[in-house]
């Protein structure tokens, strides 16, 4: 990364240039805010996801857990907000400078502790929704049977740990109404066969459609419900909640982690039956299925290409493997590289996105049918989501299986779900898809 201070007037300006992006001009002022952090270990508080507070503002909620292992967080010392095909550039110059200024004092030296911020971007540059990078002014977390408290604040003095709210019970949203979105369920089956005509046609090679569906509860949605119940469901993807975007994603965009940078990709998916001996012929199925293992393929090329400029070696497997989850069955692939240069976890992810895996190939292409066709503003529903620390490590994730909850109505939430479309794809097949991927969502509402 490049950063050079210039002036612009009378004002100092931070000039930035991130990885694959133009020159960004930032103000100073508004890039380095200054902050205090004190991580200090701490007996195991148990169940993270039951420390958020009550009291606590939905959008001010934020998580980061798999396996009960990961980070939560309350409060506000810093936020960023952006939008536009610079958001990602924005957000890493701001962070880059308050890493610069902040003060920061650790007892361990783990993933997660010390300072950190939380982010969450939307899908498209033509987005009305904003990005956001979020620092708490509290954070608990746990690794490898070690848990701490990371106390953040905007002052001179190191901040005093503080005791941590009791556990305290989510309710329920009551009784849950569904209704379409942007499209109903047969103008988006319709529009999902004029993608693979397009596709025939030799247009392009996959798009990724999407749609979305509203829900309201009788009584306000309680993120803490929400992320309580995704996180004992499906522990073995990554619960996530970031300025009032949440779910439970199975799919690690990337995470870069002392030189290590690594990518989950998910693409191909058949529904669970909750009959062992039938999922796993479905399981066989899958691995064999030649329209998935293409849509896959191209999933997997897309990232490949884009982390390799920034590792110095990487291990791209031949073949994919089948992922289990409650719901529904996945190919996956996991790649692997040594990092070759100092971009940050945040701007690997900017690099990667948006990936064959949410998109489609060519990607230009494949954006253009996704804005024709899904007749809706995804928002952050698919972007990066995750969070990074001082030295640039973190995790990022892509925003599935999720919703957004509605700032206008504390009962309400925009839920989401896509489907990768390849020649070989059955419009009436991926609305089932489709189903299946918004379970854990309706699940956690209580909405099944």
């Amino acid at each position: 990364m490049i950063l050079i201070l210039a002036y612009a007037g009378c004002r100092p300006h931070l000039r930035y240039r991130g990885v694959g992006s133009s020159a960004v001009t930032l103000p100073v002022l508004d890039a380095a805010p200054t902050l205090v952090a004190r991580t200090t270990r701490i007996d195991d508080p148990g169940d993270l996801t039951r420390l958020l507070p009550a009291d606590a503002a939905p959008h001010d909620l934020l998580c980061w857990i798999r396996r009960g292992e990961g980070v939560v967080g309350w409060g506000r010392a810093a936020t960023l907000t952006a939008t536009g095909p610079d958001r990602f550039a924005e957000a890493s110059a701001w962070w880059q400078g308050v890493a610069a200024h902040a003060v920061v004092r650790r007892e361990l030296d783990l993933p997660g502790t010390g300072l950190v911020a939380f982010g969450t971007f939307a899908f498209s540059r033509r987005s009305g929704q904003s990005s956001t990078l979020v620092v708490p002014s509290t954070i608990v977390g746990r690794r490898d049977g070690t848990a701490w408290v990371t106390q953040i604040a905007g002052s001179a003095r190191l901040p005093r740990t503080v005791s941590l709210p009791a556990p305290a019970e989510a309710a329920s949203p009551g009784e849950v109404a569904m209704r379409d979105g942007s499209l109903s369920r047969a103008e988006w089956v319709a529009a999902v066969g004029r993608s693979v005509e397009l596709i025939r046609a030799g247009e392009l090679d996959k798009v990724v459609m999407a749609r979305d569906v509203h829900a309201v509860g009788a009584d306000p949605i309680d993120p803490r419900y929400l992320l309580g119940r995704l996180a004992s469901a499906y522990d073995n993807t990554w619960t996530f909640s970031v300025d009032g975007m949440l779910g439970a994603t199975p799919e690690l965009l990337v995470r870069r982690e002392k030189g290590l940078v690594t990518s989950r990709i998910l693409a191909g998916t058949i529904r669970r039956t909750g009959d062992d001996e039938h999922d796993l012929a479905l399981a066989a199925g899958l691995a064999r299925s030649s329209k998935d293992l293409e849509e896959h393929e191209y999933a997997v090329r897309s990232v490949a290409e884009a982390l390799r400029p920034h590792c110095s070696s990487m291990n791209v497997p031949e073949s994919p493997f089948v992922l289990h989850l409650p719901n529904v069955m996945h190919l996956a692939t996991d790649v692997a590289g040594v990092a070759g240069d100092e971009a940050t976890s945040l701007e690997l992810a900017a690099a990667l996105h948006p990936s064959a895996a949410v998109c489609g190939t060519p990607t230009m292409r494949a954006a253009q049918v996704i804005e024709d066709l899904e007749h809706m503003d995804r928002g952050r529903y698919a972007g990066p989501v995750g969070w990074l620390d001082t030295d640039g490590d973190g995790e990022w994730g892509i925003a599935l299986r999720s919703g957004m909850l509605d700032a206008e109505n504390p009962c309400g939430i925009r839920l989401f779900a896509g489907c990768g479309i390849v020649a070989g794809s059955e419009p009436e097949a991926e609305l089932a898809e489709s189903d299946a991927k918004l379970l854990p969502m309706r699940s956690a509402l209580g909405a099944v």
